[in-house]
């Protein structure tokens, strides 16, 4: 099972990276919200690199990067979440990071 972790990990960043790049994108043009288009994208771009790292340079650096951004992405959207009340998008983004962050450091500490 750990084996099957470890060999998706890489991808379901690259997903992650990918969902959060959009949902930046999508608060920009739902809400005019830069805020939310700057720190998704940016966001997104650091996932992005810490994918790259983990297939250029080393896996268990890009897992770790990648752990530590989850972390930090769930604890905003866990106090958006907990600020707004709204399931959508915080509370599901929430959850999303949430299981990044375990897959994410199941690959990393494998």
């Amino acid at each position: 099972m750990i084996f099957l972790i470890v060999a998706i990990a890489p991808w379901l960043l690259l997903l992650y990276a990918v969902l959060v790049i959009a949902g930046g994108v999508m608060g920009y043009v739902k809400a005019q919200s830069q805020p939310s288009l700057i720190s998704g994208v940016t966001s997104g771009i650091a996932l992005l690199i810490a994918w790259l790292i983990t297939f250029f340079q080393s896996y268990t650096t890009g897992m770790a990067v990648a752990t530590l951004l989850a972390i930090a992405l769930l604890i905003v959207f866990a106090i958006r979440f907990r600020k707004t009340g709204k399931f959508m998008p915080a509370g599901l983004m929430a959850i999303v990071s949430l299981i990044g962050a375990i897959v994410f450091a199941i690959g990393w500490l494998s």
